[in-house]
């Protein structure tokens, strides 16, 4: 058991890819945590997924030992943190479980739009921060710059910023000790009713949900009978263990320690992120604050393949809401596609990586339908319906209008790049708020539809800025736009599968290229089979598959032309009657070339 005034909760918070992951290896090296043999880049990065692409999922945790200058010995908690976007909850929920912050900028680009994000979060929930120049080892790096940058931007003065090398180790020690001196110890009361923080959770499949949990109030020991305040479910903790970086049990943690804890809890349901675990015998009287709820924005179906793997991707989902509280899920039928779950994600690449961990940890093959949003639609009798698919929008003559969600999009370019983005923002139906310089960069705001950002925004605006361009956003709300359902007919009858909702200026062209698509995969029958794109009754884009045609004049050697017409006349009749009653398979590539079409 540590002395809580010893105790120090810090996470590092950063831009994508300004080296957070590399600054976590070069503490835990410092402080002796990981052996000769255990060192490897990105050590907190467990999951392969973030090995491969390099970027931090989910947040992960480490205790470290530092004997600082005044000769005492410290024990340092340590939460690494995602950096992209779509992960901000997962910052969210490790700054609640800190008192400390560093905040980390890369010296040669500087403030990025996610820095500035992640900022805000820590200052909300009240965190000390400790501002970090990184990579200053750069040919291109610029701490001078870069420190007048966050006092101006962020308004930390520029003497309290430290300048490091994470890939060299250079600085690490100066920044120990100000994480020792800066960081306030844990502020909770050792005598008072156990609350403890449940921050994240897993799945594990010898001894059930595993949470992960910071003592505020109080103590956890083994044997305790503990309850969790949201489900009123009440268990008995079997294991607990402090991450050293590898758990290592231990008997109890006291207030102000982040552990492991194991209670026997066999239901998924049970375990909630931001519930608060406390003494059964003695309870709190209230719960932690905890976290905002957050609200799913991007939709996506996700079908099985094989449709035996249903019941294998129910369990899969299950598993993966648990530590994931963004994520969520319900059943939906398609007439194309089978049985399957509507998901909700927070954006497109939380989307991408849940998708790539069903197929790699669950070993599962799935069909993705185009990503939507939420829209909110007004009835002609004043009430309003949240849907989530066009399938569920209701018929034309009782909707008054339909509102799209709209978020506040803070882009970070260089002055060079400025033009291509804001061409970019116009042609995404963009508002501008406003411009500000700050040295070499500019930040622009815009109000921006969220469905014209999920597709394939982020991958543009890279390509357009070269890669040094950076977004953030927030929801603003929802607002009223001129949305139509555009449905595909194939030989006249629907695809529901491939229904969306779009802007009315932008369905003639969405419709084209989508019929465009489907005539490249749908096989050739023995009729002729036309694919159109309509709104309501109206026809907006068409194309035509040619029927596969026999020669059936072949065997008239010359004579009278009216024979040959006659077999001609035939063979058409015959198409025409096969076309009323034949029905056109289409086959899963044609659903997923529809699908891919906004990549491209």
């Amino acid at each position: 058991m540590s002395d809580p005034s010893r105790i120090r909760n810090f996470c590092i918070i950063a831009h994508i890819d300004h080296g957070k992951s590399t600054l976590a290896d070069r503490l835990l090296e410092a402080t002796g945590s990981l052996g000769e043999r255990e060192r490897r880049d990105q050590f907190l990065d467990k999951m392969d997924l973030e090995r491969e692409r390099g970027i931090t999922i989910k947040a992960q945790t480490a205790r470290m030992r530092w004997r600082a200058a005044d000769g005492e010995e410290y024990v340092l908690n340590l939460i690494d943190t995602p950096g992209h976007v779509d992960f901000s909850y997962e910052v969210s929920r490790a700054l609640q479980a800190c008192e400390g912050a560093l905040l980390v900028v890369d010296a040669a680009q500087g403030i990025e739009a996610q820095t500035l994000a992640n900022a805000y979060l820590a200052l909300e929930a009240d965190l000390e921060i400790i501002p970090v120049l990184n990579k200053i080892d750069l040919p291109s790096a610029d701490p001078e710059a870069a420190a007048r940058e966050i006092e101006d931007v962020i308004g930390l003065p520029r003497e309290s910023v430290l300048r490091v090398s994470a890939k060299e180790g250079s600085g690490i020690t100066e920044l120990l000790e100000a994480i020792v001196e800066r960081i306030p110890p844990p502020r909770g009361k050792p005598d008072a009713p156990t609350r403890a923080l449940l921050f994240d959770s897993w799945y594990d499949a010898y001894v059930g949900a595993v949470v992960l949990a910071r003592v505020v109030d109080g103590r956890l020991v083994r044997g305790q009978r503990v309850v969790l305040m949201a489900s009123g479910s009440e268990h008995e903790i079997q294991q607990l263990h402090i991450l050293d970086p590898h758990p290592r049990p231990v008997l109890e943690l006291a207030a102000g320690e982040v552990g492991l804890a194991v209670a026997g809890i066999k239901s998924l349901a049970e375990v909630r992120v931001g519930d608060t675990l406390t003494d059964a015998r003695r309870p709190a009287a209230e719960p932690l604050p905890g976290f905002r709820e957050v609200k799913p924005m991007v939709f996506a179906g996700l079908y099985p393949v094989d449709a035996d793997d249903y019941e294998g991707l129910k369990a899969a989902l299950s598993r993966l809401r648990l530590n994931d509280a963004s994520f969520v899920f319900e059943p939906e039928t398609s007439a194309a596609l089978g049985f399957g779950f509507r998901c909700g994600f927070l954006g497109f690449l939380h989307a991408e990586i849940i998708q790539e961990r069903l197929e790699r940890e669950f070993d599962l093959s799935l069909v993705t339908t185009a990503p939507t949003v939420r829209y909110r639609v007004v009835r002609t009798d004043g009430t309003a319906v949240e849907i989530e698919s066009p399938a569920a929008l209701p018929p034309q003559n009782e909707i008054h209008h339909i509102e799209e969600p709209v978020i506040l999009a803070t882009i970070h370019v260089p002055a060079a790049h400025l033009g291509a983005v804001l061409g970019l923002c116009q042609d995404r139906r963009g508002i501008q708020r406003d411009m500000q310089q700050h040295g070499s960069r500019v930040q622009v705001r815009y109000d921006l539809p969220l469905a014209e950002v999920v597709l394939d925004f982020h991958d543009r605006l890279k390509s357009a800025t070269r890669g040094y361009g950076s977004f953030d956003y927030e929801i603003l709300g929802y607002r009223e736009a001129p949305l139509v359902k555009l449905d595909i007919l194939v030989n006249g009858e629907a695809v529901d599968a491939l229904s969306l909702i779009v802007h009315r200026d932008k369905a003639q062209q969405r419709g084209s290229e989508l019929a465009r698509k489907l005539k490249e995969f749908i096989p050739r029958q023995m009729f002729e089979v036309a694919i159109q794109a309509a709104i309501g009754s109206r026809v907006v884009a068409r194309t035509t598959v040619k029927a596969l045609r026999k020669n059936v004049t072949a065997k008239c050697y010359g004579g009278d032309i009216s024979r040959k017409r006659k077999l001609l006349e035939r063979q058409k009749e015959g198409k025409r009657r096969m076309k009323r009653v034949g029905s056109v398979e289409i086959p899963q590539e044609a659903f997923l070339a529809a699908l891919r079409l906004g990549e491209e």
